[in-house]
């Protein structure tokens, strides 16, 4: 594990996303797993907001993958692979070129893709404590 970084409350999941992203510029691929509910959309909704994305941006349970633009014109795919039940599915929708893009992916649910991983994948887990406070902890594929 790289580093644990507190999130007391949705407001701050901003300065999280700065933070992470400053102190990962190389990253490009991001998976988030955590609990329902535990604010893996939040975070990346501040990820997108700090990447300067100005669509409204939503998770993509039904369609798989969302495609924006950060403010310097670059695409950007939010995926939510909760609903695939096999990695044949992956194929179907070309993930793996999406992977190779050399452009952000951020990706909800990856346990499915798991082996799919490029070398130094940034991995978010968020853990939720009984008094709400969230846990973001950083490792690497």
């Amino acid at each position: 594990m790289l580093v644990t970084i507190t999130l007391r409350k949705p407001s701050d999941a901003e300065a999280v996303a700065a933070l992470i992203l400053q102190s990962h510029a190389e990253a490009r691929i991001f998976t988030f797993t955590g609990d329902l509910g535990a604010g893996k959309t939040t975070l990346i909704k501040a990820l997108c907001k700090v990447l300067g994305v100005a669509d409204a941006t939503s998770s993509p349970s039904f369609a798989i993958v969302n495609e924006y633009r950060t403010g310097a014109g670059a695409p950007l795919y939010h995926f939510d692979l909760y609903r695939l039940k096999a990695e044949e599915e992956l194929e179907g929708i070309g993930f793996e070129e999406y992977l190779d893009s050399g452009n952000y992916c951020f990706i909800e649910w990856p346990e499915l893709a798991q082996g799919l991983f490029p070398q130094g994948t940034l991995c978010l887990h968020i853990g939720v404590a009984p008094n709400g406070v969230r846990t973001v902890q950083l490792s690497r594929v």
